[in-house]
């Protein structure tokens, strides 16, 4: 892999990872409730997540969306309903600093599950790494097609890592603000209306 394929793609790479997002939403919120360190550690649900969706685009399996009507349409439902499951729990998240001080308290794996899910309910996400990675695949490189791929797919990994502690360290640094009663409930506010948008967002999205 030359570098100039490098220098196209880490840009363009790592302006997908920056895009605002429901994933992102959530590693900002989780940041300002919990600290940098848990919504880091809890981001690697997504990274679990956008990992398997790059395999199953090395693996074409991703054309299957492509084609199927139906499935496309079950993974959008499910995801887009899961995000208003979210966005409803955060509306009606308590914000007494006691009740900020117990959820501290939980552990990561919750949170986790929850980055996974998001990632793993958006069927736009795979149909992006099926159109953006072989982009930048060269067929007459010395590199298998499937190293570069796994190469490709490992840098997209840490740049969204690397997007994952910007949007936490945010949330972080917002955090003392949000700790008083009446800022935490107009940011639960406004977090669960983004996230109960990005859920229309993925319900009116059609396949490319």
């Amino acid at each position: 892999m030359d570098l100039t394929t490098l220098a196209l793609f880490i840009p363009a790479c790592f302006a997908l990872n920056m895009a605002p997002g429901p994933n992102n939403l959530l590693s900002l919120n989780n940041a300002s409730r919990y600290g940098l360190r848990t919504a880091c550690v809890a981001g690697i649900g997504r990274l679990f997540a956008f990992a398997g969706m790059i395999v199953l685009a090395a693996m074409g399996l991703a054309a299957v969306l492509h084609t199927s009507e139906y499935l496309f349409l079950v993974i959008k439902v499910l995801g887009a309903a899961y995000l208003f499951y979210i966005a409803w729990q955060l509306w009606r998240a308590p914000v007494a600093e006691a009740a900020v001080l117990s959820e501290r308290r939980r552990g990561t794996l919750r949170l986790a599950r929850q980055e996974f899910w998001v990632a793993a309910g958006n069927p736009k996400a795979i149909l992006i790494f099926t159109a953006f990675l072989p982009q930048f695949i060269s067929v007459g490189s010395p590199l298998p097609v499937a190293e570069q791929f796994a190469w490709l797919g490992g840098m997209f990994l840490l740049l969204e890592w690397l997007a994952i502690a910007i949007y936490g360290w945010l949330g972080a640094y917002l955090q003392r603000w949000f700790n008083q009663p009446g800022p935490r409930r107009l940011f639960n506010r406004v977090s669960a209306t983004l996230l109960g948008c990005a859920g229309v967002g993925l319900l009116a999205a059609r396949r490319a």
